[in-house]
């Protein structure tokens, strides 16, 4: 089976996965006040980062819309089309994806014995960034492996449900704006010091542990990563960073330290994670 993996641009994925045809992007849309920045491969991380941190209000991002996913499933030369997407708690942007998959499916049933034979599957990775390229990395494997198309989707499907996704983040202010944490927590952290090991429940950010310092909440979200990621010699874990390589590299060695992963990729966040990890965030995913 010939296979295309799409995400929305919170896939982040590596600078080798972005040259690959079988993996795309569709862009979000970010709000910087009246500045609006496209997602996609003109992101000037550095120069976005700026924007707002000189800006007073609270950056914003918007979905696709459902006929810029359509377009990409119509113009995917493949038998195979897996779609992540952010978690539905966090966007639209799977609503709108399947949406899109409703939209095709209709107009190809239209065509009859004149349409393209593609089945695309859209899958909300209750995740972000390094959990959607988790998910992919899973996908692209199973489909090299020579597995069909509903068999890849069982299994990533389970894949996803066993996934778990980890974030340390310098600040909260993005988040606590925007209503994923209550503003007490948002206060504590910032007033002693103490950083917050946060995951994911079912898409839900969750508060897991704290710390005193980055350092020792990485240590400590790996800590919990790697404990509950059981035995990891066959497990892949991704590191995303915001503007941070070097701790995106300390993590990478502080989990080689506490298992033997099969690998433990390192990459560099797109908009969309940027900005809810705002600068120097750390998002692991195993």
């Amino acid at each position: 089976m010939t296979y295309k993996i799409i995400g929305d641009s919170c896939l982040d994925l590596t600078d080798e996965l972005k040259k690959d045809s079988r993996f795309q992007m569709i862009p979000l849309t970010l709000q910087v006040g009246n500045a609006t920045v496209v997602d996609d491969e003109t992101f000037d991380q550095k120069k976005f980062i700026d924007m707002v941190k000189a800006c007073p209000e609270c950056p914003k991002t918007a979905c696709p819309s459902p006929e810029t996913f359509k377009e990409a499933y119509e113009a995917a030369d493949a038998e195979g089309v897996f779609v992540i997407t952010l978690s539905g708690h966090l966007s639209g942007s799977y609503n709108s994806a399947a949406l899109a998959k409703k939209l095709y499916e209709e107009e190809q049933a239209e065509k009859g014995e004149q349409a393209q034979k593609k089945q695309v599957a859209v899958i909300d990775s209750l995740s972000a960034s390094s959990g959607e390229l988790n998910i992919g990395l899973f996908i692209q494997s199973l489909c090299e492996a020579g597995l069909e198309f509903d068999q890849v989707l069982e299994k990533a499907l389970a894949f996803r449900d066993r996934m778990h996704t980890y974030f340390v983040l310098e600040s909260l202010d993005t988040l606590r704006k925007n209503g994923r944490l209550s503003g007490l927590q948002a206060f504590f952290a910032t007033a002693l010091n103490i950083k917050p090991v946060m995951g994911a429940d079912a898409g839900v950010i969750i508060k897991l542990d704290q710390a005193r310092g980055i350092n020792k909440a990485l240590q400590r979200m790996c800590d919990i990563a790697v404990k509950e990621a059981g035995d990891t010699k066959d497990k892949v874990a991704v590191v995303c960073h915001v503007n941070n390589a070097e701790r995106a590299e300390y993590t990478r060695t502080e989990l080689m330290k506490r298992g033997q992963f099969k690998d433990v990729l390192v990459t560099t966040a797109a908009g969309v994670a940027t900005v809810y990890a705002n600068d120097g965030g750390i998002i692991l995913a195993i």
